[in-house]
């Protein structure tokens, strides 16, 4: 819809533009319409073009210079699968893996990346939209599946595990905060969610899938319907038999003791923030894990369950640790300031403070060729190979 209101206005204005240069060139002629053009349009979209691109320059150009450590890079052609030595997850949100030209997965390798979330989505409309679109027959793959079923197998060939990580998309609205009036409208939407989670538990069998993740930011439906939630765990894991987690958002509450018994990590969703300040530096966001470290501890030792991030990003701009959550929109990356060092910064900080605590599963970072959460080709990248290849 914004699409179509930005170009009927475009048209729009086009009309009134042509007509006013008809109308002068019948009442002055061609000499006048030609100044007119020149001094009423030309040159004031000049003027705006500069200033537009002066902008944009400004916010582009910073003065960080990184010195890459290509030494810790994995140059072979396959994971090096440390996972099975010490447990840690080194891994990676991506989106059509292996099916974008300018990314192959060598270069995950390369990055020391060992797990791949692979991200296969379905949809609803609003937060109070009952439908949500499902499979007619789970298990039968669609032409959208097949491409996942490929991916993850091309991922298998080079030593990688896989999480599958099915997420539920709206046009508008958070689904965290679904919510309905009736019990029966809870149940249909329920029943709705069931036969999608139970579609990619069976791909996630099929394709021996490390790990499955049942749920992303979803609390308002586990605090309505425990049981059902239980009752699907018990579901999915006739199908299913490798690990489960559940995908949390970093300011849940946590209190679903039953529900996390049945998990084999507690995931959360990691955009806490860090800092008060925009372009902080590595002290100020290490200190900003201090009042998230303590909560997360008791969480693991309460449930004798490790924590596992399944996201964690930043974004590349100067208030990447302040609201780490927040998607910018066109205009927001039009006038904020990018620093690939915040964001550099940031990563360094997270794998200082927790990368080698016990209760510490891993990380998989969002996102690696995002345009909010840019990682490949950034000093970010860099960072997390480094660590990874610890």
């Amino acid at each position: 819809m914004i699409s179509i209101h930005i170009l009927f206005s475009f048209f729009l204005i086009l009309f009134f533009i042509l007509n006013y240069f008809i109308s002068v060139y019948k009442n002055k002629g061609i000499q006048t319409v030609l100044k007119h053009f020149i001094f009423r349009l030309v040159l004031p979209i000049a003027l705006v073009v500069f200033i537009m691109k002066s902008i944009v320059h400004y916010n582009n150009n910073e003065d960080f210079k990184y010195e890459w450590n290509y030494a810790v890079e994995n140059k072979s052609n396959f994971s090096k699968k440390r996972f099975l030595k010490d447990s840690k997850i080194r891994g990676m949100n991506a989106f059509r893996v292996g099916r974008r030209k300018n990314i192959s997965i060598s270069n995950y390798i390369k990055t020391n990346i060992e797990w791949i979330a692979v991200i296969p989505y379905f949809y609803q409309e609003t937060e109070s939209s009952i439908k949500i679109n499902s499979p007619e027959k789970m298990g039968v793959w669609s032409k959208r599946d097949s491409a996942f079923i490929r991916d993850i197998k091309k991922l298998h060939t080079k030593d990688i595990f896989v999480m599958i990580k099915p997420h539920l998309w709206m046009s508008s609205g958070w689904r965290s905060n679904i919510n309905f009036d009736t019990q029966e409208n809870w149940n249909s939407w329920f029943e709705g969610y069931r036969k999608n989670i139970i579609h990619y538990a069976k791909m996630a069998q099929e394709t021996n899938a490390a790990l499955f993740c049942i749920g992303t930011e979803l609390q308002s439906s586990l605090k309505e319907l425990p049981k059902k939630w239980l009752l699907l765990i018990q579901e999915i894991k006739t199908i299913y038999k490798g690990k489960l987690t559940y995908a949390a958002n970093w300011d849940d509450t946590y209190d679903f003791t039953d529900f996390w018994n049945e998990m084999d990590y507690i995931g959360i969703q990691a955009y806490y923030p860090l800092t008060e300040n925009s372009n902080p530096n590595l002290e100020q966001i290490k200190t900003g894990w201090n009042k998230h470290m303590p909560s997360l501890k008791k969480l693991s030792k309460k449930y004798h369950k490790q924590i596992l991030f399944t996201e964690v990003g930043y974004r590349n701009d100067l208030y990447a640790t302040k609201k780490p959550w927040e998607w910018s929109n066109y205009f927001q990356r039009f006038l904020t300031k990018k620093s690939d060092k915040t964001q550099q910064l940031a990563y360094e900080a997270l794998f200082q403070k927790l990368w080698k605590e016990d209760w510490f599963a891993g990380t998989f970072p969002w996102e690696w060729n995002s345009s909010d959460f840019p990682i490949y080709k950034k000093p970010s990248q860099n960072t997390i190979a480094i660590w990874y290849g610890k």
